[in-house]
């Protein structure tokens, strides 16, 4: 670049050099991760599902005996299952919705042509899901703790669950929103919300099931994370393995099949 002056003319040292390129995919990742938690925090239906919803279920089925949750308080059996319940509604039912309507409006295909690679949007969204599942955990643990609950077992491995739970719902909800148009997306992501809330061991336990069913329904990711969330919480249990190799799995091949099939238009 060349300056010139009133005594001639000089060159530049690089004061103006343009740097063209892509930000560091990190600072990409992180800045979506930041839109995406804003736009989630902002949406009062999203609020409904993820907040809302949780808040009743826990006040209710603990103070009204609805359903026959066993021996002990239903504040201790209850308060894993929801905990569960905000995971999959913020990782995958509201994902789920979210990002399939920002693909039918052309959102994502926009952000297709960005630096910002495919599976950078699935991880900033991710990050966005569990910034949201931050504040749920702390919402309704202070409900369940005026609610009389009395938790035990190790918080890393709660925290493993729900990390786990969390990779595999929002693998599972960036699948549908990929694939599927919006309004199908829409009424699959509601209706799997309602099924797994009933069959899910959230709130009816498993063993209430017929036998062939409960194996069945034990391989669910709601069913592994609230089972394995109740068994530390509850029961002061070591880490159960299976809940986490169940989620694991379900992480591993709904992440893998998201990344392969997600659209962006």
């Amino acid at each position: 670049m060349t300056l010139t002056t009133g005594t001639g003319t000089g060159a530049a040292t690089g004061a103006y050099a343009p740097r063209p390129g892509a930000a560091p995919l990190p600072r990409m990742i992180a800045a979506q991760a930041a839109l995406e938690t804003r736009m989630l925090l902002r949406n009062g239906e999203q609020l409904l599902l993820t907040v809302v919803i949780p808040t009743l279920l826990l006040v209710l089925f603990s103070s009204v005996d609805i359903v026959d949750t066993g021996a002990g308080e239903a504040v201790d059996f209850l308060t894993p299952g929801v905990l569960a319940l905000a995971v999959m509604s913020t990782a995958f039912t509201g994902q789920a919705i979210a990002t399939g309507f920002e693909r039918r409006y052309g959102v994502l295909k926009r952000l297709a042509s960005s630096p910002l690679p495919r599976w950078g949007l699935m991880a900033a969204k991710t990050a966005s899901v569990l910034v949201t599942e931050v504040l749920q955990v702390v919402l309704l643990t202070a409900i369940a703790f005026a609610l009389g609950w009395s938790p035990h077992g190790d918080p890393v491995t709660v925290l493993a669950l729900l990390v786990l739970g969390t990779a595999a719902f929002s693998g599972l909800g960036l699948l549908m929103a990929g694939t599927l148009k919006a309004e199908a997306t829409l009424a699959a992501a509601n209706l799997v919300f309602l099924l797994l809330l009933v069959g899910g061991g959230v709130i009816v336990p498993l063993d209430k099931f017929p036998p062939g069913t409960q194996d069945v329904l034990g391989l669910l990711p709601v069913s592994a994370l609230s089972d394995g969330l109740r068994d530390v919480l509850q029961h002061g249990a070591g880490v159960p393995w299976g809940d986490l190799g169940i989620l694991a799995g379900w992480a591993v091949v709904a992440l893998a099949a998201a990344g392969k099939f997600f659209r962006w238009e």
